[in-house]
């Protein structure tokens, strides 16, 4: 072998070399940008899907069918405590929900509606 062979198989590795890494910081700019991609996009996209999902007819009328279940175990509990207890829950269910629409019934917004004067009374 030559000194000439030898300084292009030496070559031939450090550029061998090179480029490995280079691959390799590229792969991981590129799935850095990623990650920070989808830091970014991904809360907005799961918060215009729940959006979405809270306005879909079965979940409001699941919605109402639970909060009348609970009037209902509140009508026929006879321990305060257990009232204030479940007035808390219904009136912290109600909080982000749209009472004013249609599917509610006006005698579960009436409910709610003095569940709430109780509670300001009370404070």
């Amino acid at each position: 072998m030559s000194d000439y062979d030898d300084i292009s198989i030496g070559k031939m590795v450090f550029y061998l070399l090179v480029f490995v890494i280079v691959v390799l910081a590229l792969t991981w700019v590129f799935q850095g940008n990623d990650f920070f991609m989808y830091k970014y996009f991904a809360p907005k996209q799961a918060a215009a899907e729940r959006q979405v999902f809270e306005q879909t007819r079965s979940w409001n009328a699941g919605m109402v069918q639970e909060l009348q279940n609970m009037r209902f175990d509140y009508i026929k509990t006879p321990d305060k405590n257990a009232k204030d207890a479940l007035a808390s829950i219904i009136l912290h269910r109600t909080s982000g929900f749209n009472m004013e629409d249609p599917i509610v019934p006006a005698d579960l917004r009436s409910f709610i509606a003095q569940l709430t004067k109780e509670r300001m009374e009370a404070r």
